[in-house]
């Protein structure tokens, strides 16, 4: 089938600006911070999320209200584009958008930016987030705009399967929500263990390191099972495909191990002396494995998985 040449162009225009409109988005969310010159000037009222502040600083609260505001609408419209752009490829070849490592990369950040704009709607106080979200969005954005980009183009006769849409979607949504519940526990470590007087107020415009944890652990009890649907779903894809349901492909293989992963993070949050501390490292280690399963493995190893790899 031939491509849309003008639908394949403008998909490319709407990616290329919502990277920059993330970017904008990222620098207001950074802009946020910058307001506070010191501890001092942001009096915390409560437990709260770290957004409350005494009287004295309700001109300081206005000014970094507006930037981050204007961040999640930036984030919002980034978004917007975002899923435009996929949208436009997918009906330039006619196929579900996610048949090579430029498409798979564009869409596990968009789930990871659609997850925290979700998380964001029930707990405004993870507003402060953003920039710590995008950081990552953006440099794979970057990479998959340059260094992985593929022309609009047919997919080879494996992926010419309805499974594209059931497996790699599942991977995919799971993927970008389990990137949101990573970067939340990365930064609840930052929270607990950082000295705020040293970090210049940084640390303590956090969220709470509480609240922190428990949107990861959240959304990781969410992920988890798309995880495991993904993999499952992946393996009768492959024996209708190439005759077996587990090779031990290496791509297979650390996904199995990140599964592992996820699995002792979600025991370790109901096991005494690892709830909090502990788990949190254990879903980092989480999200470093299905990062690198998804570029490591797929641009440098050798197995039935690579014709996902770039072009």
């Amino acid at each position: 089938m031939p491509v849309n040449e003008a639908l394949a162009t403008y998909s490319d225009y709407a990616f290329r600006t919502a990277v920059v409109i993330y970017l904008v988005a990222m620098l207001l969310h950074l802009g946020e911070y910058a307001r506070v010159k010191a501890p001092k000037q942001l009096v915390a009222v409560g437990a709260g999320d770290g957004l409350d502040v005494a009287p004295e600083a309700s001109g300081e609260r206005t000014r970094t209200d507006r930037f981050g505001r204007m961040a999640v609408a930036m984030t919002i419209l980034g978004a917007l584009l975002h899923a435009g752009s996929l949208l436009t490829r997918g009906l330039a070849v006619m196929r579900w958008p996610w048949g090579n490592m430029y498409e798979f990369s564009s869409a596990i950040t968009l789930f990871a930016v659609l997850a925290w704009l979700v998380v964001l709607r029930r707990n405004p106080g993870m507003r402060r987030v953003g920039a710590f979200l995008l950081l990552p969005v953006v440099i794979l954005l970057f990479l998959g705009g340059t260094a992985l980009y593929a022309q609009a183009a047919p997919v080879v006769p494996a992926l010419r399967s309805y499974w594209l849409a059931i497996h790699v979607s599942a991977i995919s949504l799971a993927t970008g929500m389990l990137t949101m519940a990573g970067v939340a526990s990365a930064l609840f470590l930052v929270r607990r263990s950082g000295n705020s007087e040293r970090s210049g107020g940084f640390v303590s415009m956090l969220p709470a390191a509480d609240a922190l944890d428990r949107v990861a652990y959240r959304v990781t009890v969410i992920a988890f099972p798309l995880y495991t649907f993904a993999i499952m779903a992946g393996a009768i894809w492959a024996e209708a495909a190439w005759g077996r349901f587990w090779g031990w492909d290496p791509k297979e293989t650390v996904a199995f191990v990140a599964w592992v992963i996820y699995a002792g993070y979600l025991h370790a949050r109901s096991t005494a002396g690892w709830r909090t501390g502990r788990a949190a490292w254990i879903n980092v280690a989480g999200l470093v494995a299905v990062l690198f399963n998804l570029f490591f493995v797929n641009l440098v190893t050798a197995g039935l998985h690579s014709y996902a790899g770039v072009g």
